[in-house]
């Protein structure tokens, strides 16, 4: 179901109340870096030479060196690795803005209001430090017992806050009430159960570990049976509530999503205590699903802190435009459910760009299992021997045949040729199907052969079941099956700091959108259509009077901020980071007076070279016109008069 649209109005306050320089000091240590700017190294790549800008006044950051930027949504987006809604609502709730959501068109969605929300994290909030605090009770004997024979301590309950629901059927529910939450909260949280005399407590006489969301926020538990009068499920679940979704929830992300991200890499459990197990023995990328199979949803997740985007997101590529900087790692079980979701992940590996491989352990045991008989140090050789999930995948396929009979062989290749030909890096086919062919004992032809024909059925398949788009002018760049993505503008990539011109029209629009406040009127208003003599900085200036709103920010009406934000969000996504970049630039001023200064000269010096370029093209189009035809000759050497009289008129002014 679709959610519901944050309000415009409300989103737009966020970045108003939200303090970029406060936001971003968390995460980078500032310095000041010349008038209203800030400095620091980026966040984002390793560097030794600060090249982080922002502009506090304008609530925007840029790096120079890896050409991220955007303003502090965006940070907090990218820092948290959160979505846009989740950011602002973090934002939000740190700043005091009241949300509100609109409808999207297909319904109100599933997302509660901001209230709403709120109310149902605080009743999760408050159910896990009850729980947490039962778990050193003598009632929860069992539930220490159960977590020291697995191999965890205190600390280590601690860290991943496992608690403890009692045996009562109002333990929490009573908490809850008496905190001020009514049956329709409490309800709505997924915390209680209905019964025919009313709510009671859904979680009872079990160990409990809380689930949260990336930002850390608790918005459901996974519970544990552990006595036997207990007759219900080995593990129970928060069912579907407004802010827990078990299709697009992973456990375990809040604590290894900075890990995932460092590393490019993160490991797929298949449960709780395996996470804590791999994460104790040093795997810190460890996350496992809840409840569910890994799915579509969980691969998005996992993309996004990976940053396992495309070509543009930095990744090192090989001949087929797929990634190779990343890897996703699955474990399972050595049993056939475990082998089945295996080849479920296969499907799934289709939506990556980083490589896919998979770890099961020769006897079966799962990564607690193993921790417990063999240490850590067998937990950290588990995924290290990890093998591509592909060659496994074709392997599990053929185990299931007689292998001894021609019937078998030929059974076996049927199975399997599909598989091969699904492997996205095309240069890996064929020795994948050279190695089909020994571990089936047929000809290499042969399985080369079915393979070719596989990979064609599979082709003529899609082609049926996809809408059919023109075919791109270039080769595609990124990952087989997109569509090239025009690269953005980079401002070293299109001035040169050589080219004194190029120059002046970067510093001229940097100060437009840093300080319009610091320009005269009279001479923006009198700036040509075409006053830039480098593409991409015209470029800039077509979206800049297409926002229309200039000369209001030069006489005080609009903050530059504000001017900045309606400039950007007319722009093309190729040139909107140039403009931000633009907007990030430091200029040679020491204060507001050199900055003024600064502004007048280089307004002079824009209409300046504007009218220079003017007067060349009359005088090549003077050069160009029949002497025979008087009138337009004459009218050419009125224009190229009047040209040259105000190039004098503005150079008289300058000195």
């Amino acid at each position: 179901m679709a959610q519901g649209l944050i309000r415009r109005a409300d989103v737009d306050s966020v970045r108003e109340r939200a303090r970029l320089d406060e936001v971003v000091s968390e995460h980078v240590t500032l310095r000041t870096a010349g008038i209203g700017s800030m400095k620091g190294l980026c966040p984002f790549h390793d560097e030794k030479t600060p090249s982080f800008n922002i502009r506090p006044q304008l609530g925007h950051w840029h790096c120079f060196g890896c050409g991220e930027g955007g303003d502090v949504i965006s940070f907090v987006q990218k820092v948290n690795h959160l979505s846009f809604v989740e950011a602002v609502e973090m934002l939000a709730a740190r700043y005091g803005v009241q949300l509100q959501y609109e409808d999207t068109g297909e319904g109100r969605g599933d997302r509660p209001d901001f209230g709403t929300r709120r109310r149902l994290l605080d009743a999760h909030a408050i159910a896990e430090e009850y729980y947490r605090e039962q778990l050193g009770t003598p009632a929860a004997e069992v539930g220490r017992r159960f977590l020291t024979e697995r191999g965890f301590d205190q600390e280590a309950a601690a860290h991943f806050g496992v608690g403890f629901a009692p045996e009562g059927w109002e333990s929490l529910t009573g908490v809850l009430r008496g905190r001020g939450f009514t049956e329709a909260e409490l309800t709505a949280s997924g915390l209680v159960s209905q019964g025919q005399r009313g709510v009671y407590d859904r979680f009872r006489g079990r160990l409990v570990w809380p689930i949260r969301d990336i930002t850390g926020n608790t918005i459901g538990f996974g519970a544990r049976r552990l006595l036997e009068s207990d007759k219900g499920p080995k593990y129970l679940n928060t069912p579907e509530t407004a802010i827990y979704h078990k299709s697009s929830v992973l456990y375990g992300l809040d604590i290894a999503r900075k890990e995932i991200s460092s590393q490019h890499r993160v490991v797929v459990v298949e449960g709780y205590t395996d996470v804590m197990a791999a994460h104790l023995a040093g795997v810190t990328t460890a996350v496992a699903s809840c409840g569910t199979a890994f799915g579509p949803e969980h691969v998005k997740i996992v993309r996004r802190v990976m940053g396992d985007s495309n070509p543009s997101a930095g990744l090192r590529l090989n001949t087929d435009g797929r990634g190779l900087a990343g890897e996703v790692i699955f474990t399972f079980d050595g049993d056939a459910a475990g082998q089945k979701a295996a080849l479920r992940a296969f499907e799934e590996d289709q939506r990556f760009v980083a490589q896919t491989y998979v770890a099961v352990e020769a006897s079966g045991m799962d990564p607690c299992e193993l921790r417990i008989q063999q240490g850590d140090q067998a937990v950290r050789e588990l995924i290290e021997t990890r093998r591509p999930l592909f060659e496994f995948a074709i392997r599990t396929a053929i185990s299931q045949v007689d292998l001894d009979t021609v019937e078998g062989q030929v059974t076996a290749l049927r199975m399997a040729a599909p598989v091969v030909a699904r492997i996205r890096d095309r240069a890996m086919r064929p020795e994948y199907a050279r190695r089909l062919s020994g571990w089936l004992g047929m000809d290499e032809g042969t399985v080369l052969r079915a393979v070719h024909d596989a990979a064609r059925s599979e082709g003529r398949a899609a082609q049926r079941t996809e809408p059919q788009r023109p075919a791109p002018e270039t080769p595609a760049a990124g990952a087989a099956g997109e569509e090239p993505a025009i690269p953005a503008a980079r401002l070293a990539d299109v001035v040169s700091p050589r080219d004194p011109v190029g120059q002046v029209e970067t510093q001229s629009l940097a100060v437009m959108l840093q300080a319009p406040r610091l320009l005269e009127a009279e001479k923006v208003a009198t700036l040509p259509d075409d006053a830039f003599h480098v593409s991409a900085l015209q470029g800039v200036w077509d979206v800049m009077l297409a926002a229309g709103t200039l000369l209001d920010a030069v006489e005080g009406q609009l903050h530059a901020a504000r001017y900045l934000e309606q400039v950007l969000e007319i722009a093309g996504e190729t040139v909107r980071p140039l403009i931000v970049e633009i907007a990030n630039l430091d200029l040679p001023a020491r204060d507001e007076d050199g900055l003024r200064r600064l502004a007048h000269s280089l307004l002079d010096r824009l209409a300046e070279l504007s009218l220079t370029r003017e007067y060349s093209v009359l005088k090549q189009r003077l050069q160009r016109t029949d002497p025979s035809d008087a009138e337009r000759h004459q009218e050419i050497m009125a224009r190229l008069a009047q040209v040259q009289g105000r190039r004098r008129a503005l150079r008289a002014l300058q000195d």
